[in-house]
């Protein structure tokens, strides 16, 4: 009972509603698309650092994994500061200092020292000298 020419947008009694197939094609895409960007944008800070080799990439990544899971942005946002900020290198310096002072009073950690037992005269005894105490 239905008029012969119905808008395009109606389905006809016995067909297919291709209006809602288009739509629901788009849906899916649309949905598809948008999940792609979040997880693109959610792990920026990740790449970013994973590009540079920077030290700090595990705590970005955590960081990253902490706010995906609890929704509390101030996660990411900390791991996107964390991934723009250069953390300086002290630890290369420092264990050259301490291997150069290892180096200077002749001690490497977990060696005894080997005492030469044919400088000293034999009818003399052995005089064991005592270090100063550290003030470190």
């Amino acid at each position: 009972m239905a008029p012969h020419h119905l808008p395009f947008f109606l389905a006809p009694g016995s067909g297919t509603d291709t209006l809602m197939v288009i739509m629901g094609i788009f849906l899916v895409g649309t949905v598809l698309w948008v999940g792609t960007l979040y997880w693109k944008l959610h792990s920026l800070p990740e790449r970013m650092a994973h590009k540079s080799q920077k030290l700090q990439l595990e705590f970005v990544a955590v960081l990253g994994l902490i706010s995906l899971f609890t929704h509390m942005h101030i996660f990411w946002v900390a791991g996107l500061l964390l991934a723009l900020i250069d953390i300086p290198d002290f630890g290369t310096p420092l264990r050259s200092i301490a291997d150069s002072v290892e180096k200077i009073a002749d001690a490497a950690p977990g060696e005894e020292r080997a005492t030469p037992q044919a400088s000293a005269p034999p009818d003399k005894p052995d005089v064991v000298r005592e270090r100063e105490p550290s003030h470190v």
